[in-house]
């Protein structure tokens, strides 16, 4: 295997009813990515995977079929069955405590209650590992944040989409060729900032 290999897994529920859902920012992501790169996801064992070699480098782009609170499972599986290390991890995924179109790269950190974090974190036994949280804002009542998580993007947000994955895809891609710090100071801005 020329280079390093690293595991991007964005996290997201299967099935077509879930496609354009807020708990889904990870998935999309990873199809973007995919369709950027002119690469294929194949259905393996917890989930599908795609493959890009970018400059040496290999990236396992893994949407887990474990459903988002079981996200762990995947995400262990694959860490033993490649040779990836957790450093070389990178979780993507939804986040309510953020503003829609706000990115918050970080090198290790809590659950923050995202599910699948938390299981990820139980299951690999460690919370050091990269995460790419994507905000999708907190626009619901109390009591109505799964209804919320998994409800539709706006047409709105749908529209600014691609340049959030783009931003998210280049900050991973900053992450493995110029590492954390570098990667963080590029995605931790407020989309108004970058404009």
């Amino acid at each position: 295997m020329a280079g390093e290999s690293y595991l991007v897994a964005g996290l997201g529920n299967i099935g077509p009813e879930y496609a354009l859902t807020r708990h889904n920012m990870g998935f999309m992501v990873l199809d973007a990515w995919a369709q950027a790169s002119n690469i294929s996801f194949t259905s393996r064992r917890y989930g599908d995977l795609a493959v890009d070699t970018i400059k040496g480098r290999e990236f396992y782009l893994l949407k887990p079929s474990t459903y988002m609170n079981l996200s762990g499972k995947a995400i262990r599986y694959w860490l033993g069955k490649l040779p990836i290390t957790e450093a070389r991890l990178m979780v993507i995924c939804d986040d309510i405590n953020l503003p829609w179109g706000t990115l918050r790269l970080r090198p290790s950190g809590s659950d923050g209650g995202h599910n699948g974090l938390k299981n990820i974190e139980e299951l690999i036994e460690t919370r050091d590992f990269a995460r790419l949280r994507m905000g999708v804002g907190h626009d619901f009542y109390e009591g109505g944040q799964v209804d919320f998580v998994l409800g539709e993007l706006s047409e709105q947000q749908r529209s600014e989409l691609p340049e959030l994955c783009s931003r998210v895809i280049s900050g991973v891609k900053d992450w493995a060729f110029a590492g954390i710090e570098r990667a963080m100071n590029s995605v931790n801005v407020k989309i108004s900032e970058k404009k």
